[in-house]
């Protein structure tokens, strides 16, 4: 027992002395920090004053322009092909509105007749396509309340357009891509296009891009409205009608040839090319007072 007791009160003064120990190396350390932030007075509120200062502007200072407008699209592009509600859905209805036209003209005489209104028919294949697309756009942004989290992020009005007007131009040139294939397998029995046909590619560019840029502002205006898919469509038709009067008809004297495509063909693509750039730089100067 003795020894018991020995040992205990041997620990226990050891465990005394090992915290006395601490508790003087602890003042030793903070006697010299006094003392040389004392001997150093301005260099270590000039050091404070400079870190704080780096923290501050580091946590103020916005991205770029372009990592914004890189994240945006990134954002929107990675929700779609997650889900490809958009491009299912677009791809969907294309085809049924080339089985709708392939029934209508089922019992018409094949013959070079047909070249002079197929190039309005593709047109109207992708715009009826386009609209549901642009519909459908904001729902994300709307639903979840991402529009409003967007406004009050610093970031610029106009590189949310551009990044939202990028996003919808890829996914009609996805759809694109699929639909005015099949387009010309359902109608090939009809007539040949001429050797010119190939340069169809050149409208449906311009057509989308202009599509896809005045659709987005469009599409942001009806947002938030009632009966937004009739408004959309009210709104998108008169005033896309000049850029879609010039690519129907540079895409029909592409696909008729001869003299028809050197009378208009040049023109109709100056034309457009024209409207894409007035109406798409006014929509992106005019995005920030729309979106506000």
């Amino acid at each position: 027992m003795e020894d018991r007791h020995g040992t205990e009160a041997s620990g226990n003064s050891d465990s005394l002395k090992q915290s006395s120990l601490g508790e003087t190396a602890h003042r030793a350390v903070s006697v010299a920090a006094e003392l040389a932030r004392s001997e150093h007075p301005e260099s270590s509120d000039a050091s404070s004053a400079a870190e704080r200062e780096g923290t501050r502007s580091a946590l103020c200072q916005a991205p770029s322009t372009w990592t914004q407008y890189k994240t945006l699209l990134a954002k929107d592009l990675k929700a779609e092909f997650r889900t490809k509600d958009m491009v299912v859905s677009m791809g969907i209805y294309a085809f049924l509105v080339i089985v709708v036209f392939g029934v209508a003209l089922s019992f018409a005489r094949p013959g070079a007749e047909f070249l002079e209104v197929s190039g309005g028919l593709l047109w109207a294949l992708v715009v009826f396509t386009s609209l549901l697309g642009l519909n459908r756009s904001f729902a994300k942004e709307t639903e979840n309340g991402c529009l409003e989290g967007l406004l009050l992020a610093p970031l610029d009005r106009g590189v949310i357009f551009l990044a939202k007007a990028t996003s919808n131009l890829v996914f009609l040139v996805l759809v694109e891509v699929i639909a005015v294939p099949l387009y010309w397998v359902f109608f090939s029995s009809f007539a040949a296009p001429a050797e010119t046909g190939w340069l169809l590619v050149a409208p449906l560019v311009l057509g989308s891009i202009g599509i896809a840029g005045i659709g987005t502002m469009l599409s942001t205006i009806t947002a938030a409205t009632r009966g937004k898919d009739v408004m959309l469509a009210l709104l998108f038709v008169p005033v896309i009608f000049p850029l879609l009067y010039a690519c129907v008809s540079a895409t029909t004297c592409a696909l008729v040839g001869g003299d028809v495509f050197a009378d208009g063909f040049l023109t109709s693509l100056a034309l457009g090319a024209g409207y894409d750039v007035v109406m798409i730089l006014a929509s992106w100067v005019l995005y920030d007072f729309v979106v506000n």
